[in-house]
């Protein structure tokens, strides 16, 4: 049985609470044309989607991206980076902390207004203080209404991806949304959600029957996999992306275009690896023109401290899985950038 607790406003009604000033439309629509330009091939940047596992506070987010805000001005001219505002937190047994959506309130209660009210200002706060826009998750596509008009890359994740509302709503979007292989590392299930995503469709969201267009920059997301035995399986070598590549032509898709997450099964979850497996996509761009052609960029997680702290004592560090820190990040965009 259901408990009603609190009705929660319209997205219209959030959108004219806290609204974007047409200025911010303007960053919004220059960032997401930079972020389709890669994806399409277009430009030949690489897209560095990047920053803490989950966005748990305002003021530590927006220090980080206030920082990745100055390096993108530096390295304009080889990366596009995208700073993660993880906002929804999949958990995998369902309970735990779930995202700053879900926001408590002043006496510890979970809040979802409030929550949508944090999130909003934070990506504005973001848009106002970095000239940046940021990606997030599409854990709940419902969520989605609240926050489509701030964020420029959605991504669906491994356990939601062979969802049909997921795969549905991502094809009513307008800007890229990576669709992450699922956790057991199919990449048959893969294109069939980018696929799915890419092409229309007619369903029921919330109270009504809607179309979508289909979205041509539904692409690939490889984050490993794992076998039956449990063991991680990394995906983001050459025979993976080939596959991929096949799989792309043979499903008639746009965009080929390919992601490749540094972490969770690509890394066996050890957060310093990140970094060797970012130089390494980096040297198969360098040495293979093919896998060059559909790598587009890497998913990294970062913060300004290393490592975690489930308790949240220490300003910049991930509450949830360990992260890389700022100087490390820092030092690697450097090295991305030079390898474009």
């Amino acid at each position: 049985m259901l408990e009603k607790q609190k009705y929660i406003p319209s997205p219209q009604e959030f959108l004219e609470k806290i609204p974007m000033t047409p200025a911010l439309k303007s960053v919004k629509e220059r960032r997401d044309a930079e972020i389709r330009a890669v994806i399409s091939g277009k430009s030949e940047k690489l897209l560095v989607i990047v920053g803490p596992c989950s966005a748990h506070a305002h003021a530590p987010t927006l220090n980080y991206i206030t920082r990745l805000g100055k390096l993108q001005e530096r390295l304009s001219e080889k990366l596009v980076i995208v700073p993660r505002i993880y906002t929804n937190k999949p958990r995998t047994r369902g309970v735990g902390y779930q995202g700053m959506f879900l926001q408590p309130d002043f006496d510890g209660e979970a809040d979802i207004v409030r929550g949508i009210e944090c999130v909003r200002k934070l990506h504005i706060a973001v848009m106002e203080e970095t000239g940046l826009t940021g990606a997030d998750e599409m854990l709940y596509p419902e969520n989605t209404p609240y926050v489509d008009d701030l964020v420029s890359y959605f991504a669906v994740g491994a356990r939601s991806v062979e969802n049909p509302l997921h795969r549905q709503s991502a094809s009513g979007l307008d800007v890229p949304v990576g669709m992450k292989n699922p956790t057991s590392g199919n990449l048959n299930s893969l294109m069939d959600s980018v696929f799915a995503a890419q092409n229309a469709q007619v369903f029921k969201y919330g109270e009504y029957q809607v179309r979508s267009a289909g979205n041509p920059y539904a692409h690939a997301v490889l984050r490993g996999g794992m076998d039956g035995n449990g063991a991680f399986q990394p995906n983001y070598g050459r025979e993976a992306v080939a596959k991929i590549s096949e799989l792309y032509a043979d499903g008639g898709l746009c965009n080929p275009a390919v992601i490749v997450d540094c972490n969770h099964s690509n890394s066996g979850k050890q957060h310093l690896k990140q970094l060797s497996i970012a130089r390494e996509v980096t040297a198969l761009r360098g040495a293979d023109k093919d896998y060059r052609k559909i790598v587009k960029g890497l998913m990294i997680e970062s913060f300004l401290e290393e490592g975690s702290d489930p308790m949240g004592t220490v300003f910049g560090k991930s509450i949830t899985d360990p992260c890389i820190g700022w100087a490390d990040t820092e030092r690697l965009l450097q090295e991305l950038a030079e390898s474009v």
